[in-house]
């Protein structure tokens, strides 16, 4: 399994020349499988460079997850050009969302007046999967569905292909349990023993306090779960829009001196656009 990010930003892109290193595109992740299947996680701005780069490829055949329906992973959706082709095929697999969910999202993103061309317009073949609320399987991966605790709900997924796992949990709030989310201990389980954990560090602790309830988590509660849990590379994600390159290496230092302190061997480090973990 290889996991390529294309966008780990929060909220909002940004650019400039502060946030290079960790990029501006907000979330897209891209799953390359054993099978040779293809999985794209969210449709945020990164999805674009995305879609040029599989089109070079000669790659047209992609599946789809969605995490939530917030505006910063919807947002590239209409800029993904392999959906102007007549060729790609795309399967979208509405795992535990309820029926309709995707179609409806994803029109919305395109309907007048947010965008000149409608959804219906679309030119590639888009198939919608059945949904499923328990694990399903993608190629020679095993996708695993968690409820994620951020306001009007939303899943992280576990990906397992040959004994190894990847878990994605962006837009996850551990401080505070919304409806439809879970708890720490919970995330904990789910989380437990993983080779790869990406989890939404968006804040400091001292923001987290003047923003609880906003969905998202600080990188102090994510590192514990990724120390509780005893994963072996733990990734903060979804950085928040105003925090620059220097300021992200700071927190990824400040997350060492801690994992030195438990004794912890566990990787750490911050996730940017472009970067790809081979498991």
């Amino acid at each position: 399994m290889q996991i390529t990010c294309w966008g780990a930003r929060g909220s909002i892109p940004v650019s400039g020349k502060e946030y290079i290193r960790y990029g501006g595109d907000t979330t897209c992740l891209e799953i390359r499988a054993r099978s040779g299947d293809i999985i794209i996680v969210d449709a945020g701005t990164g999805i674009r460079r995305l879609g040029n780069h599989l089109l070079r490829e000669g790659q047209y055949k992609y599946n789809f997850l969605l995490t939530h329906a917030h505006w910063d992973h919807l947002m590239g959706f209409p800029f993904f050009k392999p959906l102007f082709l007549h060729y790609p095929q795309i399967h979208m697999h509405r795992g535990p969302f309820h029926e309709k969910y995707m179609e409806s999202m994803f029109s919305k993103v395109m309907a007048p007046p947010n965008f000149p061309v409608r959804y219906s317009d679309l030119k590639a073949q888009i198939i919608y999967e059945k949904g499923n609320a328990g694990p399903f399987s993608i190629g020679s991966v095993t996708v695993h569905p968690v409820a994620i605790s951020h306001p009007n709900t939303g899943k992280g997924y576990k990906f397992v292909e040959d004994g190894k796992s990847f878990i994605f949990l962006t837009d996850n709030e551990l401080g505070f349990v919304h409806p439809g989310g879970l708890t720490f201990e919970d995330y904990r389980q789910f989380c437990e023993g993983a080779d790869l954990m990406l989890h939404d560090s968006e804040y400091t602790p001292e923001e987290y306090n003047l923003l609880l309830e906003w969905g998202h988590s600080s990188y102090v509660d994510a590192l514990e779960l990724a120390l509780g849990a005893g994963v072996a590379r733990f990734g903060l994600f979804h950085h928040n829009q105003e925090r620059t390159d220097e300021q992200v290496d700071e927190l990824v230092g400040k997350c060492q001196r801690i994992i030195d302190d438990r004794g912890s061997q566990m990787a750490c480090f911050a996730v940017g656009s472009d970067m790809t973990f081979e498991l």
